[in-house]
């Protein structure tokens, strides 16, 4: 099946991204405009290696991992602006980071993330991330650009 114009499915996410199971948090993009916004999602399934130890007995999906799909969808959006993937995007700072609810197995983890500016390499995003329309986190965070 073929992408619409504005989705990107996991083969070229994984074509994008250097990451890898179990640390690849982005299952797909739905929408995005080049040099402004990235929308995409992770299924939260109860086969995720954390939830072995956060917590037993009642699994949580691990704040700094939705930060980190964030950041990913973030890479996406800027691999794709950019027009390529030779380099890494990795994190520069992180302001802002509010918790709202709990993300469980089940959950359909939805990432928003817009690009406030970009200077000499470092790119500063503001991002969301819902369940079922629900906010579960928001940030804003900066990611470098390196040459691999």
């Amino acid at each position: 099946m073929a992408n619409s114009l504005n989705t990107i499915d996991i083969k070229e996410i994984m074509e994008l991204l250097p990451h890898r199971y179990p640390f690849l948090l982005v299952d797909r993009i739905t929408d995005y405009e080049l040099g402004k916004s990235i929308k995409g999602y992770k299924n939260i399934t109860f086969n995720e290696p954390c939830f072995m130890g956060h917590f037993p007995g009642q699994p949580i999906f691990p704040g700094v991992m939705i930060l980190e799909g964030l950041a990913q969808a973030a890479g996406v959006l800027g691999f794709k602006t950019m027009g390529n993937s030779d380099q890494l995007y990795l994190y520069a700072g992180i302001d802002k980071a509010r918790f709202k609810r709990p993300v469980e197995p089940g959950d359909k983890l939805e990432y928003t993330v817009e690009l406030i500016k970009e200077r000499r390499g470092i790119w500063k995003f503001s991002g969301l991330a819902t369940v079922d329309g629900k906010e579960v986190c928001s940030s804003e965070f900066m990611c470098a650009m390196r040459d691999m």
